[in-house]
């Protein structure tokens, strides 16, 4: 029979004695693990198709203005994903495991999307500001979009060769924006002007055209289509840099303490840590050469 030493007894308990709690702390750590790679995967899976509790089961019901312009949605058609905010709601739509077949849109004013109450859609995106005041009776996701504000007007009018905001200023003109909008903050708060107020920009876009007004101020995408597409001479006098830390940019709104705003928000933030949204940022919005920074 082998006997073994003292010694050597004494070494191989030492061992045992350290060898041991290392092993229950690598137990422990593998059972955290699973149990949080489980909590990930159970989370991840209540974010798709199919787990979510949308307005309509296993659709996806996505709303947007009557009408949708360009470069948010191409020829009033957001069903063709073809436009700046149509090609986000279905790369969100994608993201929550929703194929394009199993999106339905439908149309709302703007106003009416905002107010208290159910809603007959499961998000919508139609440049809504996020705000603390909004955000009392809707939620909204992170934001997938800040712009600046700029001013759109028409060749020959007294605010055409400005260069500046004191260029403005001193035109004595008379700006719009549409009610409740950043825009209508920008011309009080960046130009220092009063503002001539319209329901809505169809109705400031009228008044410009109709030489009520000398310009009227909308965020740049808009700006450009526009001063392209609506107003005869429509020129973008320019930008105003957006410098507000108040600014939370545009939202997707959905109903208050809906079952699915953080599923929608974690969607978004998918497609910015992939890059996605910044493809189609670049996509449909880049034009932003030709509107100089007004200061």
């Amino acid at each position: 029979m082998l006997y073994l030493s003292e010694e050597v007894k004494g070494l191989r308990m030492r061992k045992l004695k350290f060898i041991a709690p290392l092993a229950i702390a690598a137990l422990l750590l593998t059972s955290c693990g699973s149990s949080g790679e489980s909590k990930s995967a159970s989370a991840s899976a209540e974010c798709k198709a199919g787990a979510l509790s949308t307005v309509t089961p296993d659709v996806l019901t996505i709303a947007t203005g009557e009408p949708a312009y360009s470069p948010w949605v191409l020829n009033d058609k957001p069903e063709s994903g073809e436009g700046f905010e149509a090609a986000v709601a279905y790369a969100i739509a994608k993201e929550l495991g929703y194929k394009n077949e199993n999106v339905k849109w439908v149309r709302t004013t703007f106003d009416g999307a905002i107010a208290p109450g159910p809603k007959t859609f499961d998000f919508n995106i139609q440049q809504y500001s996020i705000t603390a005041e909004r955000a009392k009776v809707v939620d909204f996701s992170s934001s997938y979009y800040k712009s600046n504000q700029s001013i759109v007007s028409f060749k020959g009018s007294k605010i055409a060769s400005a260069k500046s905001i004191a260029d403005i200023k001193a035109a004595n003109p008379k700006i719009g924006a549409a009610v409740g909008t950043t825009s209508l903050d920008a011309v009080e708060n960046v130009l220092g002007l009063k503002p001539q107020v319209f329901n809505d920009n169809a109705a400031g876009v009228a008044a410009l055209k109709n030489g009520q007004i000398d310009g009227f101020v909308v965020d740049l995408p808009t700006a450009f289509y526009l001063s392209a597409a609506e107003i005869k001479d429509g020129i973008i006098v320019g930008q105003l840099e957006n410098s507000s830390s108040a600014d939370e940019g545009a939202g997707l709104l959905l109903a208050k303490d809906s079952p699915i705003t953080s599923c929608v928000t974690n969607a978004l933030e998918a497609i910015r840590k992939s890059g996605e949204l910044e493809t189609i940022t670049n996509k449909w919005l880049t034009s932003a050469a030709g509107a100089p920074f007004l200061k």
